[in-house]
Order: C-alpha cells, then sequence, then structure tokens
C-alpha cells in the first residue's frame, strides 16, 4: 500500500514522503495511529498544495529576513550604564540589555538568542555586534556604551 507519512518514521521515511508499506502495518498500525494516511489522488494533491505554501511562507520570512538585517545595519542602540576610571564598567552589558535597549529606542523586537556577543561587553565605546535573523542572513547593529 502507498501512504503518505505524517510524521516523522525511523527506517521508513520523513514526514509528508510518500512510501511504500505492507497492507497490514499501513491498516493496522500507521493509519490507525495517525502516522500516515492512504495515498489518494485527493490526498496526494492536498500535499502538494502544503508544500507549495510553505515554500511561500519560507520566501516570503526570507525576504523580511533580508529586509531587518538592511535595516540593522542603519541602526545605533545607545547604552549608558554605570562604571568607574578607564571606561571599566560595573557588571557589564549582555544580549539581553542589547535587546532591551532596541525594542525602547527603535521599537524593533528582536529575540535576545539571536544577538551574537563572544563575550559581555565590559568597557564602555563602540561595537558592532551581529544579529543572527535567519539562517544564513545576518546584521550588524552598531552599539555605544557610555559611562553615566
Amino acid at each position: 500500500m502507498i501512504v503518505i507519512l505524517l510524521k516523522d518514521l525511523k527506517g521508513t521515511g520523513k514526514a509528508g514522503e510518500v512510501v511504500k508499506v505492507s497492507d497490514g502495518y499501513a491498516r493496522n498500525v500507521l493509519i490507525p495511529k495517525e502516522i500516515a494516511r492512504e495515498a489518494t489522488e485527493g490526498n496526494v494533491r492536498s500535499l502538494e498544495k502544503q508544500k507549495a505554501l510553505a515554500v511561500q511562507k519560507e520566501e516570503e520570512n526570507k525576504a523580511k529576513a533580508i529586509e531587518m538585517a538592511a535595516r540593522l545595519n542603519d541602526l545605533t542602540v545607545q547604552i549608558a550604564t554605570k562604571g568607574g576610571e578607564g571606561g571599566r564598567l560595573f557588571g557589564s552589558i549582555t544580549s539581553k540589555d542589547i535587546a532591551e535597549a532596541l525594542k525602547e529606542q527603535h521599537q524593533l523586537e528582536v529575540d535576545k538568542k539571536k544577538i551574537v556577543l563572544d563575550n559581555p561587553i565590559k568597557i564602555a565605546g563602540e561595537t558592532d555586534v551581529q544579529i543572527k535573523i535567519y539562517p544564513e542572513i545576518s546584521g550588524k547593529l552598531h552599539v555605544v556604551v557610555s559611562v553615566k
């Protein structure tokens, strides 16, 4: 029997694939547990539409990410914090602080996990910070840290 897998199945295939399995396995295990459904003409057409919609949505998300990366490259975020002599900060500036400042100053929400900092910023000055917006798409944000 030819079925469309709805979930990944080890040794058989991944979700969305059309595979051939034994009739008994399909009728007694896969279909009742909603792991697969029979590959009728209508179900195959429905699967193709879903794949096309997924590709279209992926392209839209990628276009938005490219637009946001270009916007981030032009922005500067200023953070004022307490510090001591020589520009050393009391504490440090983390990705959370940068995300909050970006939201406050430019109304852009970026997940703190997407901000790439090798080490927290501990000295006042200017730094370029990479923000991974999408796989293979990232932008650079200019961060200015000053001591108040």
